[in-house]
């Protein structure tokens, strides 16, 4: 570096102000002004389903850190015969390969997502995770693979940035570029100041941070792009992953072209080599913030749209004194969906589609009669399958209440107490599966209010039951206080069946485990009402529009559900 900054060895260590450097230090005020609103938009809308899923905390602490590079760059031209010595050397020793590692860990938070999600595609499954707990306090191994996912990945990158701020650090030390009293001797550089100043900029002593950068772009990113391939959302998380993940890839081989090869130094008077990592920068920070901001908007115009739908909807309703009934709308659905004609031979019209469609009694209707697409596309392209998950599940637990577990007023004799202990369990399991924030992989986003009352009455059962801050013993978990188990194996295990006992212990307790300690009164069979309202909501205005608007518009898969719905379920 040097020449491409208009610097030679008689140049004077002071401000470079020329045209071109005027411009690049506007342009980083201009981009800064957006990037910082975007940030703010997206702060203040965290809490909505499409951006709670993404975890913004990776993705922007890494866009601050390499914004903050970038600004770097910008000004570099202007100010680089005065700036402090290797003042360049640290930032791209830190800011930038530890911004590039944040990226890359909230990047693998989409696949792993899309996994998680994919077991929520087909009815019956959940995603407990109870971790048995550890023999020993010092087993760190077991310690981290008891870890949720975002601990993993914030240790595995935190690690790797310590590593590299590491190596920064020791070659700072070794080599005299920087100080000639103490290092490794023949490190020093010779001449002017200016010219000392310019050979600092490139040498061996950059390889680190060379090497973790290449390492992030090209071989996780690659990695990222082909797991992505088959995955197909909704939100325009795929596409912020790839376009991200290809933005990465020209950076490093063009600064290292434009550095070392002197053809390029026409180039360089004007876009400096480090302006070709900002080059990624830029896409990244569109896909980062502008996208999913995009993404937001267009989610609030669907919802806008969805509830003058049921506002519309409603008030018809009201005139026509409620006459259309559950029958009509399982016509209406199968109609309006696929845009087919029914067996008893009505048409259904877009008019009709589009005052009736986005009804409660239609989803309710397609909840009750074949949940399975729905919740395949909430799953596969929305990534927010737990949603339909919980209302198929409180449905199926509701319809398995006898009678005499329903009506509270009943006489409780010990049948009675059997079988409340019994439904009180299964009740257990969904709020661990689906509601509970310390079981629960992916928690339903229902109100606080509603939280509490579910966790006053299964919060304390629950850490008993799935061994939160409770030490249960992997080889003897029966002697728990408060927890019990159906037998279901009489031979003793070996010293060598640890490992099967571990890895089968999860869906062992899931399907075996019981709390036999006391019922709190609270509990009924309406115990989930107020939460299966919220999230039939949130469906509603959320996730079904989306599937009306994506199920019309495809045509081949349209026909096989309609072909499935229709022969499964009748006209």
């Amino acid at each position: 570096m040097g020449s491409e900054l208009e610097l030679n060895a008689e140049s004077k260590p002071d401000r470079t102000i020329t045209p071109v450097r005027i411009w690049w230090a506007c342009w980083a005020g201009v981009w800064t002004v957006p990037i910082v609103l975007g940030i703010a938009y997206l702060i203040a809308h965290r809490n909505m389903p499409i951006l709670r899923v993404r975890g913004l905390g990776l993705s922007l602490s890494a866009i601050v850190l390499l914004h903050m590079y970038w600004i770097f760059v910008q000004l570099h031209s202007t100010f680089y015969a005065v700036e402090p010595q290797a003042c360049g050397y640290w930032i791209m020793g830190t800011w930038l390969p530890c911004g590039i590692a944040l990226f890359h860990a909230s990047n693998s938070r989409f696949l792993h997502v899309a996994k998680l999600q994919k077991r929520y595609a087909q009815p019956g499954n959940c995603l407990i995770d109870f971790r048995p707990p550890l023999r020993s306090k010092h087993d760190l191994v077991g310690r981290f693979r008891r870890l949720s996912y975002t601990a993993k990945v914030l240790i595995i990158v935190g690690i790797s940035m310590l590593i590299q701020v590491f190596l920064t650090a020791l070659m700072y030390i070794i080599s005299r570029k920087w100080h000639s009293s103490w290092g490794i001797p023949g490190t020093e550089v010779h001449g002017t100041a200016l010219e000392q100043k310019i050979e600092r900029g490139r040498g061996w002593e950059w390889w680190p941070s060379v090497f973790w950068q290449f390492f992030w772009s090209w071989i996780i990113a690659p990695m990222v792009l082909w797991k992505s391939r088959n995955i197909h959302d909704t939100q325009g998380w795929r596409i912020q992953t790839i376009g991200c993940a290809l933005a990465n890839l020209p950076a490093i081989p063009m600064w290292h072209i434009a550095l070392y090869v002197p053809a390029m130094a026409p180039v360089n008077e004007y876009w400096l080599p480090g302006q070709w990592i900002c080059l990624s920068i830029y896409f990244m920070e569109i896909f980062t913030i502008f996208l999913p901001c995009w993404e937001v908007m267009r989610h609030q115009s669907l919802h806008r749209v969805t509830l003058d739908g049921i506002a519309l909807q409603g008030s018809k309703t009201t005139i026509n004194s409620r006459t259309k009934s559950f029958t009509s709308a399982s016509t209406m659905v199968k109609g309006m969906i696929f845009g087919l004609k029914s067996r008893k031979g009505s048409v259904t019209t877009k008019a009709s589609f589009d005052e009736s469609i986005l009804a409660m009694s239609a989803l309710e209707f397609f909840l009750e009669d074949n949940p399975a697409p729905l919740q395949e596309f909430a799953a596969l392209r929305e990534f927010s399958g737990e949603n339909i998950a919980f209302l198929t599940t409180v449905t199926e637990w509701k319809r398995s209440l006898p009678s005499a577990a329903r009506d509270s007023t009943a006489p409780s004799d010990n049948n009675v107490k059997e079988l409340t202990r019994e439904h009180f369990n299964r009740a257990l399991h969904i709020y661990a599966d689906f509601v509970s924030l310390r079981h629960a992989e992916f928690p339903i986003n229902i109100t606080f209010k509603d939280l509490k009352k579910l966790e006053r009455i299964f919060d304390s059962p629950t850490r008993i039951l799935y061994g939160d801050n409770c030490k249960v013993d992997t080889i003897a978990p029966f002697e728990t206080p408060g927890f019990s188990f159906r037998p279901f194996s009489t031979s003793a295990p070996s010293e060598d069946s640890e490992k099967t006992i571990r890895s089968s212990f999860s869906d062992d307790i899931k399907n075996e485990a019981e709390y036999s300690g006391k019922i709190p009164e609270e509990f009924d069979a309406t115990v989930f009402d107020d939460s299966v309202q919220s999230i039939k909501f949130l469906v509603l205005t959320n996730t079904w529009p989306k599937f009306i608007r994506t199920f019309r518009t495809s045509t081949n898969y349209s026909n096989s559900l309609e072909a499935g719905m229709w022969n499964e379920h009748g006209p």
